[in-house]
């Protein structure tokens, strides 16, 4: 993903949920200081500057890094496609850009901050320098404003955020990371500070690890899970994939919808319900095998031959093979409603239709 930002109104289920604590609109922040926010908050947590109207509200979003139809504002680093454009608004903002931020935070009223821009693990381990201000620097600028505005501040984590030495099967929230990419190394870092600006000075911080995330409009951007969204369009144009991964290298997935899904929950989801800041969510595993043999069921000459990359292959072996997510279910009762049949059927016929209509041809 890039360094760009979106502005969105949220779809009607997010309706009626606000970040708790809010200070009055009238109050004036200039220090960006870590020094100020002990002060600050302590005025943050009073009840006496609770907005009267606050949860007569509906949440105001500001997306990092992203777009999509459900939008007022778009915003990115590069021309959108056009059918962005149609959509909404569409304006130019950067993370790194701190100024731009608070600008867009103040005038469109955000209450919720959803922090999506970074660069994937290859690319990343490609250029570490950009990772480090994208996925750190950037970072650091949505923390200062979530404090500063009072947003409730959502920042996914990754599978990523787990290295050689954590357990693998299954991976539980709370456990030994110590990642060995820049990637994975720059969200333990956006974890662990959440989790303590959470609790020194009461920022409304939540962070969800996802799995490998498989979707047909997400353009491919240098991750290691990857091959399991391209193995759909070339089973549908050519018949024939080329997998970086080794047959047997079996990793946690997800559907986009049931990452949309699990993501408006937590953020609806109050927060005397979490005993954690930071979950795993999880809905299926497979290996690229176990993926070309589910696709073949629909498409029997679909041949799949195997090249391991030797960067990506790394990555993938120090990443755990499932997740252990009991305390998302249990605490705010998260379910997946994609396993490995139904992605495979949504994703053929999703690709199918993009393609048809993008005038590519479909085998």
């Amino acid at each position: 993903m890039q360094p760009g930002v979106q502005v969105c109104m949220p779809a009607a289920a997010m309706l009626g949920v606000l970040c708790r604590g809010c200070l009055s609109r009238t109050q004036h922040q200039t220090s960006r200081s870590f020094n100020s926010w002990p002060r600050r908050m302590s005025r943050w947590n009073s009840q006496e500057s609770l907005s009267t109207d606050t949860h007569q509200e509906s949440p105001r979003v500001l997306i990092t890094g992203e777009y999509g139809p459900e939008s007022v504002i778009l915003s990115d680093i590069k021309k959108p496609p056009s059918h962005v454009y149609a959509s909404g608004p569409f304006v130019y903002a950067d993370v790194l850009d701190y100024k731009r931020l608070r600008e867009l935070i103040v005038n469109n009223r955000i209450t919720w901050l959803v922090h999506y821009s970074a660069l994937l693990s290859a690319v990343g381990e490609a250029n570490v320098a950009l990772a480090r201000k994208i996925n750190i620097t950037g970072l650091h600028n949505v923390l200062d404003l979530a404090l500063e505005n009072c947003l409730r501040l959502f920042v996914p984590s990754t599978i990523g955020a787990f290295g050689p030495s954590s357990p693998r099967d299954p991976a539980p929230d709370l456990c030994v990371q110590r990642p060995r990419t820049i990637y994975g190394v720059s969200k333990v870092h956006g974890e662990l500070m959440g989790e303590y600006l959470h609790h020194k000075y009461g920022l409304d911080f939540r962070c969800l690890r996802y799995p490998g995330v498989i979707s047909v409009n997400t353009p491919l951007g240098g991750g290691t899970t990857d091959y399991a969204v391209q193995i759909f369009h070339d089973a549908l144009s050519t018949g024939h994939h080329e997998c970086y991964l080794r047959p047997d290298t079996r990793l946690p997935m997800m559907h986009i919808s049931d990452c949309h899904r699990a993501t408006i929950e937590f953020m609806q989801t109050p927060e005397c319900q979490l005993s954690l800041r930071t979950y795993n969510i999880a809905a299926m595993s497979f290996t690229p095998q176990e993926l070309a043999q589910e696709i073949r069921k629909h498409l029997p000459n679909l041949k799949v031959t195997y090249n391991p990359d030797s960067v990506r292959q790394t990555i993938a072996d120090s990443w755990p093979v499932r997740f252990d997510d009991s305390n998302a279910r249990r605490d705010w009762g998260w379910a997946p409603a994609f396993g490995l049949d139904e992605m495979v059927t949504d994703m053929l016929c999703s690709v199918r239709d993009k393609r048809t209509r993008e005038g590519f041809p479909v085998s």
